[in-house]
């Protein structure tokens, strides 16, 4: 009786609902739209079509009509008149329009009159990289970014629209849920690997990342924004039922370029010998190279290296293949629930991200959670939070300078003929003439751990005032960082010191409090208002602490209590604080003229009261032409709009307390503590200002199938904020002063074409490219009227060039009879010397910085199964081989105490012998020769990325029950090309343009799940 009872219950439950399904197409091709919001009317019931535009939904035995909305559509009421409801949709090219984040708010595509780039959230998700900033290379025009370091978690370097100042921050601004906020990087070493304060965010967090370029959409930022702004928007919740989605990625990754091939111990003794025979030779009557090595061998005047080498057989070891981490594994896992009521909704979140190096001894893990609320507390009363917690782990590498401990200096620093293993197969500790890589990453320690807490708290008052809304914000964005090193006593950096070890603690808050009220309004006759006034304040604080020590007890002992020599203990503090003021005001006419103003009073405790305080502004103004009667029933021009913008932002980069005159304290001075002058303090900084002009042209024909740009921009920046050397006799090696001027212009364009649209069946391809030129306008200039420039070894900067140019005596080829290489006296067509000295520095022509950047993307689905693909070039620019005197010298630093490279075999032998990329080899040590024979084109083309997926089609995955079921394929960096062939390093080097030893970006393969609920 009692299952009887059951029985009836559930028939009576069953009978109250019925299931409903169907298609939604587009009107225009009969393709199927997903992602379209169906909710039956009335009532927070609903569910999403899936990737073919197919749906499902049980709704009330009662329901009568559904309602499907989707962005760029016209919305769509239908009645229920039996379980199959196939919906058509139209396109809605002027009621419905594109929302853009702008940081402090957000508007309608056509509203925007400055130069803005919105990437979306479904471009990031399952990216395999630790630091998210990666995944936007190649995506938006006018931004350059190149990794520094191909270590998990490093930072990227970011330029957008070029360098704006020459000694102050070129960085942009972050933005993250409205609220400006500190990127940086927070290693405490400069030559460890870095460590990005973007890389403790999980990219699957990710709505949407907004770059605003122009100074009519960063003028809102002040004094932040002069070098463009990045906005990251979090996602949040929507109301209707819970969805939840998984999704777990495994592959493995690989270096993207080898690298310079190095000699091989036969080759490596070859020019060995010839050295001896080219410097000795006629000293101790050698006839040949063969017998200068039959004379080294017998003497052992040079050691016995080669000899025992040929006892053992000979056996080569491929350094480069001891200290790669081949197929290093990756994984990332990713959890999320949202939805809510109209009362409540919520986003929450886990992950974990897991990333070993390609190279030996290096590792990323972060583990993240998120919690995003949004409430009505009563009405017209709400409250929002978003929340990050993660905790990231480096296991990084002493990468940035000169530190054998670092196991990429092994192939270019171990000989071929040593042996990294003993005949028992340990590890050969001392029989290399370095370190063995293997030793140091078994036995040394280089961590850094992040843990990272970001809060953003907003409470919403839609005030009595009708369209008066006030909000007030508190936000916290805190860093703990932690590092450790340590270096063992037997062999290595620590063998000196009998081991070594040093700890640092970084606590950092940033603290945000923002008050706004805004009012919207319209005036008859079509005049729309949005107005927005704005205080903001900014605290951050930082705590730094470290100590180290050496003399270690034993071998494995690695914290500072066994260290029996403390040798440092040091504390210090900072804090800066910028308090402002916002005006925006927002006004467009029926949609069709467009014009927008800020303003922004802005105070930084970088400077003195009497200039603490600067203004920055911009005005902008928009035509949507397509929105006028001669084109409101065009059958080609779906939308047109003219922008320009021109506006003021600023630069306070620079480092703390310029201003002031400063001591700094010593604690053992003769014994005694003492303090001495420590900064030349200027009481007259002020601000670095940008002025930018923006013009441009949006466009979308043939019904939207082709959409893209075209713009132009100019950036000026005045009173640079300019380290100035001076004379030796103040006392100080260079002061900062606000003095010169410097440019930067170019062009951008961005082009999507829609090639194929059907019903199973979609091709589009897209591209974007940026240029950039960048000239110095004004420098400083000394007593007598002369310009002071800046010049290193191999960079300069002067007016009528850019930036750090590459400036370098001209190298001039090899002497075909003597062998010596030969150098430009006076740059290219002067007479020649084979004195390096007597050669003068000239320019080289370009700089670091790449003058031209474009991207490619191409997409095509078919029956569910989709490629998507993504390239990047960059070019105008040249690079520099940074260690080409241990790896390129025809003398001992190459084959004797470094490794050389394959290339010397191209090299003069006797004469008569031209066209070689080398002199003769002498068993000699020259001093470090900065030319141009080791500065390269740096052209460059990149894969990016590259995915091949499946979703399931809903027949299936409703027999599984879920809504959605997709697998996919990713490579990144599968292909690069590089136009000189004499660049063997991999092309993406930092802002500096230097190669380095560093690891390289990584090329890689995962396989991926995706599963929605």
């Amino acid at each position: 009786m009692l299952f009887g009872i059951a029985m009836f219950g559930v028939l009576v439950v069953e009978a109250q609902v019925k299931s409903i399904s169907g298609t939604v197409t587009s009107s225009e091709d009969g393709t199927g739209i997903p992602g379209v919001s169906i909710v039956v009317k009335g009532t927070t019931i609903g569910t999403t079509t899936n990737m073919d535009g197919e749906y499902q939904l049980s709704v009330p035995n009662d329901a009568q009509t559904l309602v499907f909305s989707f962005v760029g559509m016209k919305s769509v009421e239908a009645p229920i008149t039996g379980t199959t409801v196939n919906v058509s949709m139209e396109s809605d090219y002027i009621g419905v329009d594109e929302v853009i984040v702008m940081g402090y708010g957000s508007q309608g595509k056509s509203e925007i009159t400055g130069s803005t780039v919105q990437v979306g959230g479904e471009q990031l998700e399952n990216m395999p990289v630790a630091s998210l900033d990666q995944a936007l290379q190649g995506k938006v025009a006018g931004v350059s970014i190149t990794a520094s370091s191909g270590t998990p978690g490093s930072v990227q370097d970011i330029r957008i629209r070029g360098r704006s100042s020459i000694t102050a921050g070129n960085d942009p601004l972050y933005v993250i849920d409205g609220v400006p906020m500190v990127n940086t990087n927070v290693s405490a070493t400069t030559s460890g690997s870095n460590m990005s304060s973007l890389a403790s965010l999980n990219s699957n967090d990710i709505e949407s990342i907004t770059v605003l370029k122009d100074a009519s959409a960063t003028a809102a930022y002040g004094a932040r924004g002069a070098n463009g702004v990045i906005v990251i928007t979090t996602k949040s919740g929507k109301s209707g039922e819970a969805k939840i989605n998984f999704s777990a990625t495994y592959g493995f990754s690989n270096d993207a370029t080898k690298g310079p091939k190095v000699l091989t111990g036969a080759q490596r003794e070859e020019l060995f010998y010839e050295a001896l025979y080219n410097t000795y030779g006629e000293s101790y009557d050698l006839a040949s190279p063969e017998a200068a090595g039959q004379w080294y061998a017998e003497t052992g005047w040079f050691g016995t290296d080669y000899t025992d080498w040929h006892d053992a057989g000979a056996p080569e070891t491929d350094w480069q293949d001891v200290i790669t981490n081949k197929n290093a594994p990756m994984q990332e896992y990713n959890l999320s629930a949202s939805g809510g009521t109209d009362q409540l909704s919520y986003y929450t979140s886990f992950g974990y991200f897991d990333q070993e190096a390609t190279v030996i001894g290096s590792d990323f893990q972060r583990l993240s959670g998120a919690l995003n609320l949004t409430a009505e507390i009563k009405p017209k009363l709400t409250f929002s939070t978003r929340n990050t917690a993660s905790h990231s782990y480096q296991d990084g590498l002493l990468e940035t300078s000169a530190y054998f401990s670092n196991p990429r200096t092994a192939k270019y620093f171990m000989p071929p003929i040593e042996q990294p293993y003993l005949e028992d197969g340990s590890i050969n500790i001392y029989g290399t003439s370095m370190p063995n890589p293997l030793w140091i990453a078994q036995e040394d320690i280089d961590d850094s751990k992040l843990t990272r807490i970001l809060s953003n708290n907003s409470v919403t008052w839609e005030t009595p005032v009708e369209d008066l809304v006030f909000t007030s914000r508190v936000n916290i964005d805190y860093h703990v960082y932690n590092y450790k090193r340590y270096r063992n006593p037997v062999r290595g950096d620590g063998d000196n010191s009998n081991g070594y070890g040093w700890v640092a603690n970084r606590n950092r808050a940033n603290y945000v409090f923002q008050n706004s009220l805004d009012y919207s309004f319209e005036v008859d006759g079509g005049h729309n208002f949005d107005v927005k006034v704005l205080q903001e304040f900014q605290k951050n604080r930082l705590l730094y602490m470290e100590t180290d020590g050496d003399n270690f007890s034993d071998v494995g002992l690695t914290n500072l209590n066994s260290a029996g020599n403390p040798t440092l203990a040091n504390s210090w503090f900072s804090d800066w604080a910028i308090a402002s003021y916002l005006g925006m005001v927002h006004y467009s006419f029926n949609g069709k003229y467009i014009a927008d103003a800020t303003i922004r009073q802005e105070g930084s405790s970088r400077f003195s009261d009497d200039n603490r305080w600067g203004t920055f502004w911009s005005v902008g103004g928009a035509w949507n032409i397509h929105r006028e009667n001669f084109l409101s029933d065009s059958g080609v021009i779906n939308s047109l709009k003219l922008r320009a913008s021109y506006g003021v932002t600023g630069n306070a980069n620079i480092d703390l307390n310029q201003y002031q005159e400063l001591l700094n304290f010593d604690s053992d001075y003769a014994g005694e503590g003492a303090s001495y002058p420590g900064n030349f303090g200027n009481p007259d900084l002020t601000w670095e200002t940008s002025h930018t002009v923006d013009v441009g042209i949006d466009f979308g024909i043939l019904k939207n199938r082709i959409t893209g740009s075209v713009g132009y921009f100019r950036r000026e920046s005045k009173d640079l904020l300019l380290d100035v050397p001076l004379s030796l006799t103040s006392g100080f090696e260079e002061q900062t002063l606000n003095i010169g001027r410097m440019e930067n212009k170019g062009f951008e364009a961005e082009l999507m074409v829609d090639v194929v649209r059907m019903n199973d069946f979609n091709l589009s391809i897209g591209g974007n490219i940026g240029t950039v030129n960048n000239e110095v306008l004004e420098l400083a200039k000394d007593i007598n009227g002369d310009e002071i420039n800046i010049t290193d070894q191999t960079q300069r900067v002067e007016t009528g060039h850019p930036v750090y140019g590459w400036y370098m005596p001209t190298w001039a080829g090899v002497d075909a009879q003597t062998g010596d290489e030969l150098w430009y006296v006076d740059g290219e067509g002067s007479e020649t010397t084979s004195n390096f000295n007597d050669a003068n520095q000239v320019w080289q022509g370009g700089s670091a910085i790449p003058t031209l950047t474009a991207g490619l993307n191409l997409h095509i689905d078919f029956k569910g199964v989709f490629l998507d693909a993504n390239g990047y070039f960059a070019g105008g620019h040249k690079v520099y081989e940074e260690w080409h005197r241990y790896t390129n010298g025809t003398d001992v630093y190459s084959v004797l105490y470094y490794q050389g490279v394959a290339a010397l075999m191209d090299r003069w032998q006797q004469p008569g012998d031209e066209g070689t990329r080398y002199g003769k080899f002498e068993y000699t040590g020259r001093p470090w020769q900065r030319h141009s024979k080791f500065l390269y084109d740096g052209d460059y083309f990149r894969l990016k990325d590259v995915t091949l997926g499946y979703d399931l089609p809903q027949s299936v995955t409703s027999m599984i029950n879920v809504d959605g079921l997709r697998v996919f394929v990713r490579g990144t960096n599968m292909l690069t090309w590089v136009k000189d062939e004499n660049l063997k390093y991999d092309p993406e080097v930092d802002v500096s343009g230097y190669t380095e030893l560093t690891q390289p970006p990584i090329k890689s393969v995962i396989f991926g799940l995706n599963l929605n609920f």
